[in-house]
């Protein structure tokens, strides 16, 4: 688009700024702007209230000083129906109109003859498949003289625009699942014709539906359907009546009681993606239902042990189990410190995510491992338990000679630790149960959130908990012996395949280059490792040699690794039959009458890799999604997206995987963390 351009042409609008100022540029004369929308054939975009999907035009002015934009003079629209739903809109040409107050402050300079203006428009335009657009306009008028290029097209909105009416004597009823509608004193040429109805107060009449409607004497009568998603149950309505292209607008005053409102997820709600969404305001939860959260993050916790993500911390815990095989005393203190490790940690992450949403920040379960720098010291971390494990050093050999006696007579301190590494480990996961209890902690006071975190720590330790109490426990493993060096060794490849996994992580984050500046440090982590290994002064001179080069290409390559990449799961979505999510996205498709499957998920979540190579690679699960035309959308969370967190919040999750098929005039369907073959092709054929 030229630098200073009254016109923006896209493949499916011509929108162009354009000016009426009859009597030209000046305080008190009458001026009007306004956007003049071209739309290709069967392309539209959408009124003030959009209907059952879409988004209104939106203006933003940079007027000269002593000049102010007044709202958009909304021409009368028309219903686009949509299979089940209906949309408010406009297709061919329409001018949407701004009146401009030019006030006693308006002083153009010495010598200047123009005035400028400038305005930055967006706007949703929708055929089949809907396009978000936008464009950036500069129009200069002639401060004197007449401008009235346009004259025709301004002519035609204002008398498209409703007129103000008189309320008196009119009303509306709320009876059962409808709202009546009388009014009096409309126009004497339309008694006895049938009027148009276009609600201003969005989200509560069924848009799709006719209103039944009678004329008895002058007083016309409707008969309009309730949503039965209705969002909000007004104390007026705005509605605008039409009839030949002629319209009124009148506020009707609502008496009667609303129906109970059924809850509409906010990922469905096309307000969402034109407002900020609110944090959830804490309330304390019935006791009801707070015990039931409870239990829910029992039973999830105890399930997370069986999580594909937490299998590689049970290296640490079997082999520290069986080193303590006969001596119940160790077994028990190592069972109890565990715990607490595992129950304070859940409790420290929970106040911190907590902590940062009272802030404002938009975080969810699992949101650490949405930091690069967060993956990359996890992958340094267990690759030296990984060296640890497979015999290279002990930790003794790296710790100062006091920390190391202190650590050989507290190996209680290595199970409280142990406890906190699965927490850091199993973070990420959600297990079934698990979801629901989490997702409540959104609107939870504190101290009962925090509970439920704790609760959640005390599922995932009770199975190592109640083995560390039971005698018959040990019995069952074999007498200690050169079976234990021998599976310590083997237990380290697990954690070489989590780094692995990591350094994946962190490729979707920071691109290839980030995760081969990780590779390279972890090599040079692992050399580090291995000259403390050595003695004398072979030590020192390789210790020092290796600290220093892994100092250097730490500084050197540190950017590449926290630097985030623009992500490639799109392309790889698309190539599957994916599309990514966007806020509002599953609102217009449904408005096209196609279902929609959505996967949130994420990188660093081992749960959701497990069901997108089991489930949802099958190939039954695949055909049923091509025969029903179901639209599969991705919403990524690998790294921080406020905007799939408050989608998350609105189902009442607060973490991945989840997954949720939406169709048509059906309620979505909310399906397990473990995503099975059968309860999701179940869903799909009743479709």
């Amino acid at each position: 688009m030229p630098a200073a351009s009254s016109v923006v042409t896209t493949d499916h609008v011509r929108a162009e700024l354009v000016a009426q100022a009859p009597e030209g540029v000046a305080p008190g004369k009458p001026l009007t702007l306004g956007l003049l929308l071209t739309h290709q054939p069967e392309w539209h975009t959408y009124w003030l209230n959009p209907g059952d999907s879409g988004l209104p035009t939106q203006l933003q002015w940079q007027l000269p000083a002593g000049l102010d934009a007044g709202e958009i003079a909304w021409p009368l629209p028309r219903k686009i129906p949509i299979g089940t739903l209906a949309n408010y809109g406009y297709e061919g040409q329409v001018l949407l109109p701004v009146p401009v107050t030019v006030s006693s402050m308006f002083q153009p300079a010495p010598g200047e003859t123009q005035a400028t203006f400038h305005l930055q428009a967006a706007w949703l335009v929708c055929r089949m498949e809907c396009v978000p657009e936008e464009g950036n306009f500069t129009l200069q008028v002639p401060l004197a003289g007449t401008t009235a290029p346009n004259a025709a097209a301004f002519a035609a909105a204002a008398q498209a625009h409703p007129g103000d009416m008189n309320a008196r004597e009119s009303s509306a009823q709320v009876e059962q699942d409808a709202l009546v509608l009388r009014v009096q004193h409309l126009p004497q040429t339309w008694q006895g014709k049938r009027l148009e109805v276009f609600p201003e107060t969005p989200e509560v009449v069924d848009n799709a539906k006719d209103p039944v409607q009678q004329w008895d004497g002058a007083t016309w009568t409707a008969r309009v359907p309730i949503s039965p998603e209705r969002a909000a149950s007004p104390e007026a309505m705005d509605l605008v009546l039409a009839q030949g292209g002629t319209g009124w607008r009148v506020r009707l005053p609502v008496a009667g009681a609303w129906p109970a409102v059924k809850a509409l997820p906010a990922s469905l709600s096309v307000s969402q993606t034109a407002a900020p969404v609110a944090a959830p305001v804490p309330g304390r939860a019935p006791l009801e239902a707070w015990l039931l959260a409870l239990v829910g993050a029992l039973v999830g916790g105890v399930l997370l042990n069986l999580m594909p993500c937490v299998f590689p911390i049970l290296a640490v815990k079997v082999v520290g189990f069986a080193r303590h095989a006969g001596n119940l005393r160790a077994q028990r203190m190592g069972g109890l410190a565990y715990t607490a490790g595992v129950v304070l940690s859940f409790l420290a992450l929970g106040a911190l995510m907590l902590m940062l949403r009272t802030a404002g920040e938009a975080v969810g379960w699992g949101f650490q491992l949405q930091s690069p720098l967060v993956v990359a010291l996890l992958a340094a971390l267990f690759t030296l338990i990984g060296l640890n494990l497979a015999g290279l050093f002990e930790v003794g050999m790296l710790l100062p000679s006091r920390w190391a006696a202190t650590q050989a007579r507290n190996p209680v301190t290595d199970a409280f630790f142990t406890g906190v590494l699965t927490v850091a480990v199993a973070s990420p996961c959600t297990a079934p149960f698990m979801g629901a209890s989490l997702g409540l902690t959104l609107a939870l006071p504190a101290v009962q959130a925090l509970a439920i975190f704790a609760v959640l720590g005390l599922g995932l330790a009770a199975p190592y908990l109640l083995a560390s109490w039971w005698p018959a426990v040990a019995g069952l493993l074999p007498r200690p012996g050169a079976w234990m060096q021998t599976l310590r060794q083997l237990l380290a490849f697990p954690m070489f395949a989590t780094v692995a996994w990591l350094v994946w992580v962190l490729g979707q984050q920071s691109g290839i280059d980030g995760a081969g500046a990780l590779l390279v440090l972890l090599v040079l982590l692992a050399l580090v490792v291995w000259a403390f290994t050595l003695s004398g002064r072979t030590r020192t001179v390789f210790a020092s040699l290796s600290i220093a080069a892994c100092a250097w290409l730490a500084s050197a390559l540190g950017p590449k690794i926290i630097e985030m990449h623009t992500p490639a799961a799109a392309q790889s979505a698309q190539a599957g039959g994916w599309q990514p999510w966007r806020a509002g996205l599953p609102a217009e498709l449904l408005a096209q009458g196609q279902p929609v499957f959505v996967d949130y998920t994420a990188a660093w979540c081992v749960t959701c890799q497990y069901n997108k190579k089991t489930t949802l690679a099958n190939a039954g699960v695949r055909q049923d999604f091509a025969d029903k035309k179901v639209a599969l959308l991705l919403a990524d969370w690998t790294r921080r997206d406020p905007a799939i967190t408050a989608s998350l919040a609105s189902l009442g999750r607060s973490g991945v995987p989840l997954y949720v098929l939406y169709a048509p005039g059906r309620q979505p369907v909310v399906f397990s963390e473990i995503l099975g073959v059968r309860e999701l092709r179940d869903a799909m054929a009743a479709l």
